[in-house]
């Protein structure tokens, strides 16, 4: 274990946003300690099968047995505090915290807070129809004082698709890629945005800086860059 710096633990949904915020822990450790350096990490992941059911029957305590669950077997591993680099999940967050073993970093005011520090009054927010549709960055951005716009209702199906037939399964296409990015511009030309959530984590795999037509918020990234100044910070 490195002896300066907490152990992480990450409570996984789908797997390519969990390993994205795992690597992004793990290689960018090395500006916070040192070469080759970062904490220990641990994770946990139920099959993204069993959570699923609860959401479509929009049973958010069920989603939240199951991210106690891993929360329980990450702190009997000597875990010191907890994320998920999932952002719907985040719906059954205040469900969690009242029962984890652990302290948890919340991905929504992890992104509201680099907004705050960037400046952005307007944020556009994409992620699954869930996450979209849902309180989770409504609450986190208006306790901030940051405005939001969704897309359309058919542009959320679109997404949610997307989401959830390619993303989650590695499939990175490039007329899904054009979709985003026409999303993306009109949330700035008719809606206002400074910038744009990428509110489900693996939308940044599909979506990076040099082709968004706004600035973007990713929350993945966001998140294990938080968890790696907690991870360090001295107590």
């Amino acid at each position: 274990m490195t002896a300066s710096s907490r152990h992480v633990g990450i409570v996984g949904c789908s797997a390519e946003g969990a390993a994205l915020c795992y690597r992004t822990l793990c290689v960018e450790g090395a500006a916070f300690l040192g070469e080759h350096d970062h904490p220990e990490v641990s994770m946990h992941t139920h099959s993204l099968s069993r959570y699923m059911e609860r959401i479509y029957q929009d049973d958010w305590p069920g989603v939240a047995d199951l991210m106690v669950s891993s929360a329980e077997k990450l702190a009997a591993i000597g875990a010191d505090f907890l994320l998920s680099p999932d952002n719907t999940i985040h719906r059954a967050f205040d469900l969690v915290q009242k029962r984890s073993p652990l302290p948890w970093l919340h991905i929504a005011k992890v992104v509201a807070g680099e907004a705050v520090h960037r400046g952005y009054a307007k944020l556009g927010i994409l992620g699954t129809k869930y996450l979209m549709e849902g309180p989770v960055y409504p609450e986190a951005l208006s306790a901030s004082d940051i405005e939001w716009a969704l897309p359309s209702e058919e542009e959320r199906e679109r997404i949610n698709e997307i989401i959830f037939r390619e993303l989650v399964y590695g499939r990175f296409l490039d007329v899904s890629r054009g979709f985003f990015q026409e999303v993306i511009d009109r949330l700035h030309r008719e809606e206002g945005c400074f910038a744009a959530v990428l509110g489900c984590t693996e939308i940044p795999l599909l979506v990076t800086p040099e082709t968004s037509p706004l600035p973007i918020l990713d929350s993945t990234r966001l998140l294990a860059r938080a968890a790696l100044r907690k991870a360090v910070e001295r107590a």
